[in-house]
């Protein structure tokens, strides 16, 4: 069994600037102990002979190759822009900031 009581949920919460009713340390007492006990199970289980993983199946990288393809033109590009200078997108103002 664990050592978290009461008075541990109530650090921990004051630590973390979080008010607790009295229900909630009592809940919490509850669900951090059995967090802990969880944690105590897999500590005896792992073995310095178990390697550690932090994935069930190994991870492969699914990258594409990086082929050059068609590129559209300056015109077709800005054909679809609400508006443009004739070669460059027109956006509106930020910050304030008008020219």
């Amino acid at each position: 069994m664990s050592e978290i009581t009461p008075e541990v949920v109530r650090h921990l919460a004051g630590l973390a600037r979080i008010a607790l009713t009295e229900e909630e340390v009592a809940r919490f007492t509850g669900e951090l102990s059995h967090i802990v006990d969880a944690v105590a199970k897999v500590n005896e289980v792992a073995t310095p002979d178990v390697p550690a993983t932090s994935h069930p199946i190994p991870l492969a990288n699914v990258f594409r190759p990086d082929v050059v393809g068609e590129t559209l033109d300056r015109a077709a590009v800005l054909a679809g822009a609400p508006e443009h200078d004739g070669s460059r997108f027109r956006v509106s103002a930020i910050l304030g900031e008008e020219q």
